[in-house]
């Protein structure tokens, strides 16, 4: 890190209230997606559907073609800590014995699989909680989770996520099925290696298909039913066309100013990343390109008073993103790009064969953004960086996350080396006491001093 930005000591900035930032209106229709998904899968227990919990990647076609209801564990831990519910989930999981350097989306989920055996789940659908007797308001959400008939771990570059599943195992009485799909880390250390090419890739993505064939059979076999391949095709059509239309409006962002910022992908990540394949999702992503269209058209900014452009690297701190994204704003610092949105979630379509999806998919799973070695990633940062006409690149070092860390400072190096300014920002994805307002706002500002600097020198 540039020595200005790391030796500033933590103090407190008021900044000047920059242009008011200038949301995608498109992305609102999500939020309410979302919010039928969960409801949906709240009530799977009275519908009798067949419950599975998976962590990881985004197997959730596979599960809509076996017509299983599923529910992604981090994506649950991020609801609960974006709506700042995440505390008594914590709190349980903490007094069961998880340390809080655990993985914080695990040890939420992990605390929801406790509470969902409390006696708070038979009063879950008594309201929002306030008139049970006995059971916090903030609790009951947490509660709401249906109790899972399987469990799937398919974890890339994390450690706690390879054992997700066997403490799942545990905590369900042992009692639970599971499957677990093994991802390689992809080394790039062969002559041949790189993005999306050599020998280690093609390897890796055939053993990753044949797992997923074996998963198909596991299914198969709990479900007493033969898997969907048509519902599988399907699925995979809506979603190739809705990457692409996602795809072709983050290169509408190229634009000066920017008609869209990170915080408007962040908000667009859980559509992409778990809900259904269907018409619903390409329409949605049709809808968040056409007003990006206009904007370009139009002239209009995403942040009316954009002076820097930045990147963002890490996982989202939940539990502060719309602080976090008016912070930046009142800043005139324009946050475009980053590692979690695009470099991930189905993020190459173009490997998606509609007809015989099962190679493209596993492919897609092997791109999580935190499998590739620190070269690739300096490298597709350096891609962005440049794509993007990026100033200065934010790093979220996430405590509880490490493979989201790994390789960050030899990242940030790679991009200094470059002459774009650097700066680190401790947090964490879905535990707020690791984080800190004032360092952040002592780091960017220095930051962007140190880019003002280098344009009158330059």
């Amino acid at each position: 890190m540039s020595l200005i930005t790391e030796n500033a000591q933590p103090k407190l900035v008021i900044p000047q209230k920059g242009a008011p930032a200038n949301r995608l209106v498109s992305t609102r229709s999500g939020g309410k997606m979302v919010k039928d998904y969960w409801d949906r899968l709240f009530s799977a227990r009275e519908r009798g559907a067949t419950v599975v919990w998976y962590n990881g990647a985004a197997l959730n076609p596979i599960f809509q073609a076996a017509g299983i209801e599923w529910c992604h564990g981090e994506a649950f831990g991020a609801r609960l800590a974006a709506m700042h519910l995440e505390g008594p989930a914590q709190r349980m999981g903490e007094e069961y014995g998880y340390n809080q350097e655990l993985c914080s989306y695990a040890r939420t989920t992990l605390g929801c699989a406790v509470l969902t055996q409390k006696e708070a789940a038979k009063y879950v659908n008594a309201g929002d909680g306030a008139d049970v007797p006995d059971i916090p308001s903030q609790e009951v959400l947490a509660s709401k989770l249906p109790p899972p008939d399987l469990f799937v771990n398919a974890y890339a570059g994390c450690s706690t996520g390879q054992q997700w599943d066997e403490i799942s195992y545990r905590l369900f009485n042992k009692e639970l099925p599971f499957f677990k799909v093994s991802y390689p880390l992809l080394w790039g250390n062969k002559a041949d290696a790189g993005y999306l090419r050599g020998e280690e890739w093609m390897e890796a993505s055939r053993y990753v298909a044949a797992q997923i064939h074996k998963l198909i059979e596991f299914l198969e076999f709990h479900t007493g039913r033969p898997f969907d391949w048509d519902a599988l095709r399907q699925s995979m059509h809506y979603i190739k066309k809705a990457a692409q239309l996602r795809l072709d409006a983050l290169a509408l962002c190229k634009a000066t100013p920017t008609p869209a910022v990170f915080w408007d992908w962040v908000a667009s990540i859980a559509p992409i990343n778990f809900l259904p394949g269907n018409q619903d999702l390409v329409d949605y992503f049709a809808g968040v390109k056409a007003e990006i269209e206009q904007r370009v058209i139009d002239g209009v900014a995403a942040l009316p008073g954009e002076r820097y452009r930045l990147a963002f690297d890490g996982i989202m701190n939940w539990n502060k993103v719309g602080w976090l994204a008016n912070q930046f704003a009142d800043h005139d610092a324009a946050v475009i790009c980053g590692r979690y949105t695009h470099s991930s979630f189905w993020n190459e379509p173009h490997l998606i064969d509609e007809d015989d999806p099962i190679l493209g998919m596993a492919q897609h799973y092997l791109l999580c953004p935190f499998n590739h070695s620190t070269k690739t990633l300096g490298e597709l940062l350096l891609r962005d960086c440049e794509t993007y006409g990026i100033d200065g690149v934010v790093f979220h070092a996430t405590r509880t996350c490490r493979s989201a860390s790994n390789g960050q400072m030899v990242m940030a190096k790679m991009a200094q080396a470059r002459g774009i300014q650097t700066m680190v920002l401790e947090g964490d994805v879905a535990d707020a006491s690791f984080y800190k307002d004032e360092i952040l706002m002592s780091r960017l500002e220095a930051m962007l001093e140190t880019i003002d600097v280098r344009r009158r020198n330059f």
